[in-house]
């Protein structure tokens, strides 16, 4: 028998073992080798019309005047439209949650009205027939500006220099303040005490498929119908539903094929909101597809943060007490509908979050500037605390003369100690950070690393060894952001139906962004019905289709969806074998599903093939009992419930030299040891970690939006914006340890943002401890060159 067929239970999990942790291959990736994608800007409709927008060249402007008579005459356009036009048709959001007290943010437009607050910011829409000959017209458009005064400089704004909405009274859009007690108290009896402030240069996400839309109103149905790349379809329904004024029924959300996302398409972004608008005036189909310029503009950035951070410990290395002082810039709105106040309030909630002190105390303030909208990026917040805290722990091991490792295996929270409060309020599950420990000291082999260290000082080669500690955020329940007022689903549901030739389909409302999501929706499928993985068909991505969910994002995929997927298949085998009872004339509980076939549970002889069984149960159910009727469509739904969150830990190290010469740092090799409960596919979860590390690599050594002081974007081209390519790119080891969760019978927690979470701060430790010798520190990301040998004093 195949591996399918024996149903051995998972350790520590209630389902059957199957295809759970077999490295099986997406099952699209055929499809789209062979050129078979369907991505947004693939889709052809007759009477498609296509948009292009006239963006602010200016970070902070009045717009007095627009002058559109060259641009309507142009060949091929439409419809040109200003703000006011795209107003009727598309109402305003105000981007607050009810639980982060006092958050504020000014109503935001479709397309901005009277004045642009960043450079790139829409305030004017060009219709034509094609994308060229918008863009040709959108060059056309005449405008006259007044500029404003810009906010830049995030100490300025919080400072209320320039208020840039003054209806608000200052340029805080949130701050909050947490205090155990007792801080004071602990710094004042502390024989260590170390500060630092760290920069974290801001950055994007820089998706391989730009933003794309496709919106197509039927006026005879009062019906909208939107091609997406989004990762959460549901919501983006009732979004369009609300602002546009259209029955919620009447739209539907359809994401077929997305090229990444990390993040970046998960929020409510003005140009596509009136790109849907656009169709409902004009009755006809609308694209928008952003090309690399305009990303560079438009979609989110991140990570924009100056933290101020103090540690107090005693003479034998027990970390005391954390102090942070946080100020993040967001640009001039909070962004819709999740804000802008999550990441920053993560770094709040997380800062200090693997080590057992007691007494900690934060202030955190997010800030208004002229430059474009952040908002939450693979990881949102994580890679801020993370590596705050970590840089903070290797200088007071330092300070104390300890080796990094031993100051953490001294301070981590026992494997034991769990349910675990933390004194930020967070309550942890089940953790095992000394496990995680242990398990990458031995695959790095630790200290024989660190004596061929001591051996290459001396010939002048300086190598660092960094290692980051970490939790992370995943399978997010409503606290996250139903308590707050967001109609953001925290439950996700799955449907399964035996089709007649014994096929199975699966319908979840967890969208697939080439995390391959659907491969282990599938396994999944497949072990808890008892069929192979070629008879699993899934569906995603469709709100006309699916179940009602959250969609793609806080690594809930495996954790939530894939828990509705395995409930409803316990459930479709429960149904499948009373089918199978009352056609044998035998008692259900003699019986089980194996191998595409009903068996007899304790001998395993093949009594029904699933393809007669559903012949039957559809076509033949006059021969079934009278009284019993078949049902072999099953939807579940599920959402987490007992703790707010279910962390994951793990530990990242990395290996590199630095050439003091030249600033340069050659990564030489990285570790990533990671707990993300029951693995489901080992292969999908190292890529995952491995792909997470890539993009921290890229925030810590190359990524950076810069902004000049005019608030105009000085890099926002592949030219001259830097990201990580393979050359750059060490070895990458991955390794795990399985703690489950015990509030779902599958037991997976997330991990598609770990790899990103933890890479920078252990790439900072590495670098810092390779500087060592020579008495130099870096904290300000990205870890340029050019600042690594300014921290030598080598240039000015």
């Amino acid at each position: 028998m195949g591996k399918a067929e024996l149903p051995l239970h998972a350790p520590g999990t209630k389902v059957d073992r199957g295809y759970i942790g077999e490295s099986v291959p997406r099952p699209g990736l055929q499809r789209l080798l062979q050129g078979r994608g369907a991505f947004i800007d693939d889709l052809r409709f007759p009477r498609l019309a296509h948009v292009a927008f006239f963006r602010s060249p200016y970070a902070h402007a009045l717009v007095k005047k627009l002058d559109f008579k060259a641009a309507l005459r142009a060949p091929g356009v439409i419809a040109v439209l200003d703000g006011r036009a795209v107003a009727e048709y598309c109402t305003p959001w105000v981007a607050v949650l009810a639980h982060l007290k006092g958050i504020k943010s000014p109503p935001q437009h479709a397309i901005a009205i009277e004045r642009a607050c960043w450079q790139g910011e829409a305030v004017a829409a060009v219709v034509a027939e094609s994308r060229s000959q918008a863009e040709d017209a959108v060059a056309l458009i005449e405008a006259e500006w007044k500029e404003l005064p810009v906010v830049v400089d995030m100490d300025d704004a919080l400072a209320g220099r320039n208020v840039i909405h003054p209806d608000l009274g200052d340029n805080i859009c949130f701050k909050r303040e947490h205090d155990t007690g007792g801080v004071d108290d602990a710094f004042s009896s502390a024989v260590v005490v170390v500060e630092e402030t760290f920069h974290f240069g801001r950055h994007t996400g820089v998706c391989l498929e730009g933003r794309a839309i496709l919106a197509d109103y039927n006026a005879g149905e009062h019906s909208l119908t939107v091609y997406h790349a989004t990762q959460a379809p549901h919501m983006m329904q009732d979004i369009f539903s609300r602002h546009l004024n259209i029955p919620e029924a009447n739209v539907r959300v359809i994401t077929k094929d997305v090229g990444g996302s990390f993040g970046i398409k998960v929020h409510v972004y003005p140009d596509e909101m009136a790109t849907a608008a656009i169709s409902v005036m004009l009755r006809r189909p609308v694209k928008f597809v952003a090309d690399r310029l305009e990303s560079f503009l438009s979609d989110i950035h991140a990570r924009e943060h100056k933290a101020k951070v103090r540690l107090a410990c005693s003479k034998e290395g027990d970390i005391l007490a954390f102090d942070l002082d946080d100020v993040t810039a967001i640009g001039p709105y909070s962004v819709y509908p999740r804000t802008s106040g999550i990441e920053g309030n993560q770094v709040v909630n997380l800062t200090g979050g693997p080590y057992k002190h007691q007494k900690y105390r934060a202030k955190m303030h997010v800030v208004f500037t002229n430059k474009n909208v952040t908002c939450q990026y693979r990881a949102v917040g994580h890679p801020i605390a993370v590596a705050l805290t970590e840089g903070i722990v290797d200088i007071a091991a330092q300070k104390l003369g300890m080796d990094p490792a031993e100051f953490r295996r001294r301070n981590l929270i026992a494997d034991d100690a769990y349910p675990y409060t933390f004194p930020s309020g967070i309550k942890f599950e089940k953790l095992s950070h000394h496990k995680t420990l242990d398990l990458l000291l031995q695959k790095m082999d630790y200290k024989a690393l660190r004596a061929e260290q001591a051996e290459l000082r001396k010939q002048k080669i300086y190598r660092g060894i960094g290692l980051a500690s970490m939790i992370e955020v995943t399978n997010p329940s409503p606290a996250f952001y139903g308590v707050g007022g967001a109609r953001i689903s925290a439950q996700d549901g799955a449907t399964l139906r035996l089709e007649p030739t014994g096929m199975l389909t699966v319908m979840c409302s967890v969208t697939e962004q080439g995390q391959g999501t659907e491969a282990i929706f599938a396994q999944i499928a497949a072990s808890a019905v008892g069929v192979s993985l070629a008879k699993v068909k899934v569906i995603t991505g469709d709100t006309g289709i699916t179940p009602y969910g959250g969609g793609t994002w806080a690594s809930r995929g495996a954790g939530i969806g894939g828990e509705a997927v395995l409930l409803a298949g316990r459930a479709l085998r429960s149904n499948m074998l009373d089918v199978a009872a009352a056609m044998l004339k035998m008692d259900k509980a003699e019986l089980d599903i194996a191998g595409n076939a009903v068996v007899h549970k304790l001998t395993t002889e093949k009594k029904l093939e699933l393809a007669e069984l559903g012949r039957v149960a559809y076509f033949r159910p006059d021969t079934l009992p009278l009284d019993f009727q078949s049902e072999l469509t099953v939807t579940r739904h599920y959402t987490p419930r007992q703790y707010g969150f279910t962390f994951t830990n793990g530990i990242q190290a990395s290996l590199l030299e630095v050439d003091p010469d030249s600033g340069f740092v050659k990564l030489l090799k990285h570790w990533c040891v990671e707990d993300s409960g029951t693995v489901i596919n080992p292969m999908l979860v190292d890529e995952q970690l491995r792909g997470g590390v890539v993009q921290g690599i890229g925030a810590a050594l190359f990524e950076e939006c810069i902004y000049g002081p005019d608030g105009q974007l000085l890099n926002g081209s592949m030219a001259d914006y830097l990201v990580p390519m393979a050359g750059e790119m060490p070895d990458i080891v991955c390794a795990h340890v399985e703690t489950p969760t015990m509030q779902s019978q599958l037991g997976a927690k997330g991990v598609g943002e770990a790899g990103t979470a933890g890479a920078p701060g252990a790439i900072m430790n590495a670098i810092n401890d390779a500087l060592a010798p020579l008495g130099a520190r870096v904290t300000r990301m990205p870890f340029t060159p050019e600042r690594i040998l300014k921290a030598l004093k080598k240039v000015d």
